[in-house]
């Protein structure tokens, strides 16, 4: 396994937790800290995913054009596929360690490495879904070229503030892991 090289302003004051910390307890706290962030995640997901699931069966969704109904469409299912993703980690962890009491550092390893790529493809169908529904929203209001601005704005906020910085970040740092496993 690489090493991460860790500049001198990164590390941790001599006798923090951080400092003292064992693999095994490092790795516990980076899942943690996972799991932490699908709970903040989670719930906006539900909320959008339950309201397109309440549109087919309002009276003004029976006249919306077609190509609003395949981005509807599209963005139900990027929904549904976010939600099946940002869970998948928990019920891993779940399934993974509920029928055991031993666990080996790789085992804990691998399974925050897979958690943080099950996250990840969460999010980016979470950004499908959120880019989808501002078009919908703006092209059923405003009509197509306000609903084309604004997807394109969302959609390259979610790419900037959702993956550019992060990554801007790990360029300044290769030796950082992108999913888990990092300090």
């Amino acid at each position: 396994m690489r090493k991460r090289a860790v500049r001198q302003e990164e590390r941790p004051a001599a006798g923090s937790p951080e400092d003292e910390e064992s693999e095994k307890e490092r790795l516990s706290r980076k899942h943690g800290e996972l799991l932490q962030e699908l709970r903040v995640a989670l719930p906006g997901v539900q909320v959008l995913f339950a309201f397109l699931l309440t549109l087919p069966f309002t009276t003004r969704f029976e006249a919306i054009q077609a190509l609003d109904r395949n981005v509807y469409f599209a963005a139900f299912i990027a929904a549904a596929l976010s939600s099946v993703f940002l869970i998948a980690p928990s019920a891993y962890h779940r399934m993974r360690w509920r029928f055991t009491d031993v666990e080996t550092l790789d085992e804990k390893r691998r399974m925050l490495i897979t958690s943080g790529r099950l996250a990840a493809t969460g999010i980016v169908f979470l950004g499908i879904a959120v880019t989808g529904v501002s078009f919908l929203i703006g092209h059923v209001l405003f009509g197509l070229t306000t609903g084309a601005v604004v997807a394109a704005a969302v959609a390259g906020a979610v790419v900037w503030f959702w993956y550019g910085i992060p990554l801007t970040r790990r360029a300044e740092d290769p030796n950082e892991p992108i999913f888990g496993g990092g300090s």
